[in-house]
């Protein structure tokens, strides 16, 4: 009976310590209701920088768009010499 106590405290001991490393092993980083919470190391992470930008994506060829529509404007505006 002593050698079924020994192994049943033995794999206590080591399933306790398998949690143990689980909980310490992963980052307490959740995300709830859309939000990203920190992990307790979220002061020492590195810092991701993304430079800001348009929010539309395509403002290049809009402007393009625009300016070619006002001097097709300008064009049926302007008479045409004869």
């Amino acid at each position: 009976m002593g050698s079924k106590n020994l192994t049943k405290r033995w794999f206590r001991c080591l399933s306790g310590l398998t949690v143990l490393m689980a909980l310490v092993s992963t980052g307490c980083q959740v995300d709830i209701a859309g939000q990203t919470l920190p992990s307790p190391w979220y002061l020492t992470d590195d810092i991701q920088f993304f430079r800001t930008g348009p929010e539309f994506k395509l403002w290049r060829e809009a402007a393009a768009m625009q300016k070619y529509k006002a001097e097709q404007l300008l064009e049926e505006e302007l008479p045409r010499p004869q």
